[in-house]
């Protein structure tokens, strides 16, 4: 196994014994212990991280059964443990970028049922948004942008149809991977209680060098929204609307990298808007 602070080292070490697991190669980095395991029926992979991403990311799971994503075998929330189908470690960054979109957004019929009851509700961060929009004297966008999207916020935070779909909630190219069950399969959700219209987003700006080094970064990020929309059946207009408001309140989060982050939010929005 890849080294870990001595909390997390011990942890997994009492979860391979209670759970009877082999450790079957080298974990790969990342905030999280994910370590290839062998089961009595099979490979599987043994993720533990924060306890309250596991508990949402368990209850995701546990209600695709494997529909789109990856398969819940067992878990442990209280102690942040999950035990996973073992899946490829190739995921779409590989993939041409309009393709890699139409593959995530085939996903989302799967993805996008009825959310439990527990989740938070994106209403309630739309009207953190458009609150903090508002207020904001950031010069980082435009101010005709954040006026923009701060209207938006406010309308998605009143609106019926902004809560009661479950999302993934950062659905992007390195959260999709290849497997044998099924060709691909979405992992680390951080599902929320919304509307899909608001899982584009990720997609857009994702990749970021490749649409930068394209020589046309209007056409790129259109390709892209529409191969997501279009595959997906979703409103055009709702969809845009929701790549304001969320573009926007992610460069007002951004901290030291605003100016950068502001560049990037300015070409995704003008680019659905024209």
């Amino acid at each position: 196994m890849s080294p870990q602070p001595p909390d997390l080292a011990r942890l997994v070490r009492a979860l391979l014994d209670e759970w009877d697991l082999v450790v079957d190669g080298a974990s790969p980095a990342g905030p999280s212990a994910i370590v290839p395991v062998l089961t009595a029926d099979g490979p599987a992979a043994l993720k533990v991280g924060p306890p309250d991403e596991a508990r949402h990311e368990a209850l995701a799971l546990q209600h695709w059964h494997g529909r789109g994503a990856a398969r819940l075998l067992r878990a442990d929330p209280r102690r942040g443990a999950l035990l996973l189908e073992r899946l490829s470690t190739r995921d779409l960054t590989g993939e041409w970028d309009v393709e890699a979109c139409e593959l995530v957004a085939g996903l989302y019929g799967r993805l996008h049922v009825p959310a439990p009851p527990q989740l938070a509700r994106l209403s309630t961060y739309a009207a953190g948004w458009a609150a903090d929009l508002a207020g904001s004297r950031s010069g980082a966008l435009p101010r005709r942008i954040v006026e923009q999207a701060a209207h938006l916020a406010r309308a998605f935070a009143a609106d019926p149809a902004t809560d009661g779909v479950m999302m993934h909630g950062d659905l992007h190219y390195g959260n999709v991977l290849a497997g044998d069950r099924q060709p691909w399969s979405v992992i680390s959700p951080r599902p929320i209680s919304g509307d899909p219209h608001a899982e584009v987003t990720p997609l857009l700006s994702h990749r970021w060098d490749e649409v930068a080094a394209s020589g046309d970064v209007r056409g790129t990020l259109r390709r892209r929204f529409h191969a997501v929309i279009d595959t997906a059946g979703l409103d055009e207009e709702r969809a845009r609307d929701w790549v304001i408001v969320r573009e926007t309140a992610a460069t007002l989060t951004a901290g030291g990298r605003g100016t950068e982050r502001a560049s990037i939010a300015v070409a995704v929005i003008k680019a659905v808007q024209e």
